[in-house]
């Protein structure tokens, strides 16, 4: 299976999950989850929310910020994978000067 995100629109999401300012999102989805290229533009966040179904995988590709998840902080850079479990909830926040660039796979189990 090949899937061309070129050949996706970009999407723009004011207030992700009652989070603030914007982020920029080409999406796949079928029955087994997402893939998801996303960009939180600087002073964005993505709210807090539960993963009630999914494991949410987040692999950071470039950009600076942090992940809330069970209440726990963890900081984002470059190279660096942030998972929620399933049962978990979590929000992440860029706190950089640019964009904060992540995969996300969304992993329904």
């Amino acid at each position: 299976m090949l899937i061309n995100f070129n050949e996706i629109p970009e999407r723009r999401f004011p207030g992700m999950n009652n989070g603030t300012g914007e982020i920029s999102a080409r999406m796949f989805m079928d029955k087994q989850g997402k893939i998801i290229p996303c960009r939180i533009h600087k002073g964005g966040s993505i709210g807090l929310h539960c993963h009630e179904t999914s494991d949410d995988i987040n692999y950071v590709i470039s950009g600076d910020g942090k992940a809330i998840c069970d209440g726990a902080e963890e900081t984002l850079s470059a190279g660096v994978c942030h998972i929620c479990k399933k049962g978990s909830e979590h929000s992440i926040i860029n706190t950089g000067d640019n964009d904060l660039v992540i995969l996300t796979v969304v992993v329904e189990r």
